[in-house]
């Protein structure tokens, strides 16, 4: 099943790429500059001493591509809370509106050999590391078609070089330094981008994984997602410190406005190079709001006032942000981003009505690939009188 599901989430990216480059050729005929420069936002640096670069480039294809990135994420995020309240999608469903341009910034400066792992905020992020909307959608609910044949929901989702959305607060970071060890015993060049949030900011696993990545030098590079609230409680209330990006200590870090999607490439491009040479491990923390509750079952405004939340929304948004530097410097047309608006939207809601009617896979597929070399045949089931038995759809493959 494994290997099926890796080649249907290959088919359905390679498919989508096609799709989104012939729409984005369509549109492309019609800005007035191929390329513009951008001042990026300013970084804090810890024992560092060059920053980022102070300068992004922009291609006219990379804006509308970054766009149409954005939107799709956003758009999927509305969706998944509809589709939430409808109770299509049970258990916990955690939003990432409002932090759209760090996926997207991040994933931008990313190369082939580079790997990411998340925490359970995972939809955009299973996106732009090659799930499709089908996929993403049809997992949320369950449903066959989904990156996990359903069974892994929310907040497990899987593709090439991205090693999922984690449940367990925390607990994704010191994956992210073995698997930063992997590429280093490898020697493939790669790096590993392990995302955690302020909450989980305070988790003795993080400094246990800063230490070892700091002592073997991993191509790691740590990144807070600072968001403003750990729950229902505010960073001022959690943290002794709410400087994320010196938290590593003896690791250099990098203070980034999340908000604005070409600071983070260019400090993910930064990264790239510094880990690449040698030199270790980095801790970033990426400064980002987020629009809903910490999840569908928090209403995110006993703890916050609307207005705030509409605050942010008006003066900070990253989608709003990016539109009017790309407009304003005639890389694209207010005509098009709408034009993208719309086949973002079709996109999506064809995406939710294959995600309410697919079919559920079998109950005794539940079972399936469990193990990959099982020495007994009968899995437990709820209790122990309703035994499953183990199956093998799938032949070994190399997710690296």
């Amino acid at each position: 099943m494994l290997s099926q599901m890796l080649k249907s989430v290959t088919s359905q990216s390679q498919t989508r790429q096609r799709a989104l480059a012939t729409f984005l050729t369509s549109v492309r005929r019609n800005g007035t500059v191929s390329e513009a420069s951008f001042e990026t936002q300013l970084y804090k640096l810890h024992l560092l001493e060059e920053p980022p670069s102070a300068t992004a480039t922009c291609t006219r294809d990379e804006a509308l591509l970054f766009y149409h990135q954005m939107q799709i994420v956003r758009r999927m995020e509305s969706a998944s809370s509809n589709l939430y309240k409808e109770k299509a999608i049970r258990g916990f469903c955690h939003l990432y509106s409002g932090q759209e341009a760090i996926c997207v910034g991040i994933k931008a400066a990313l190369r082939p050999q580079d790997s990411v792992i998340t925490a359970y905020r995972d939809h955009g992020w299973a996106y732009v590391m090659g799930c499709s909307v089908v996929g993403i959608m049809a997992e949320l609910t369950g449903r066959a078609q989904g990156v996990a044949r359903g069974k892994g929901g929310s907040m497990h989702m899987y593709t090439k070089n991205f090693y999922g959305g984690n449940g367990i607060v925390g607990a994704q970071v010191p994956v992210g330094a073995g698997v930063a060890l992997a590429n280093k015993y490898l020697e493939n060049g790669g790096i590993n981008v392990a995302l955690y949030g302020d909450g989980a900011a305070n988790q003795g696993q993080l400094f246990e994984a800063y230490n070892m990545a700091k002592l073997m030098n991993l191509p790691s590079v740590f990144i807070c997602e600072n968001n403003g609230y750990g729950m229902g409680t505010s960073i001022d209330r959690a943290a002794a410190s709410t400087n994320y990006y010196t938290r590593g200590n003896y690791v250099p870090g990098i203070w980034i406005d999340g908000m604005d999607v070409l600071s983070v490439r260019e400090a993910i491009k930064y990264c790239v190079d510094y880990c690449t040479s040698g030199k270790g491990p980095l801790v970033l923390e990426v400064a980002t709001y987020r629009y809903h509750g910490h999840s569908m079952s928090d209403p995110g405004t006993s703890y916050r006032t609307r207005d705030e939340i509409q605050e942010v929304r008006q003066t900070r948004d990253p989608i709003m942000l990016f539109k009017e530097h790309i407009v304003g410097a005639d890389l694209v047309t207010a005509d098009e981003l709408k034009k993208i608006d719309s086949e973002v939207r079709k996109e999506v809601d064809e995406a939710v009505k294959i995600a309410k009617s697919d079919k559920e896979i079998a109950v005794q597929e539940l079972a399936a690939d469990v193990y990959s070399n099982p020495l007994e045949s009968s899995i437990r089931g709820t209790t122990p009188f309703d035994p499953y038995t183990h199956q093998r759809l799938s032949k070994i493959t190399n997710l690296h």
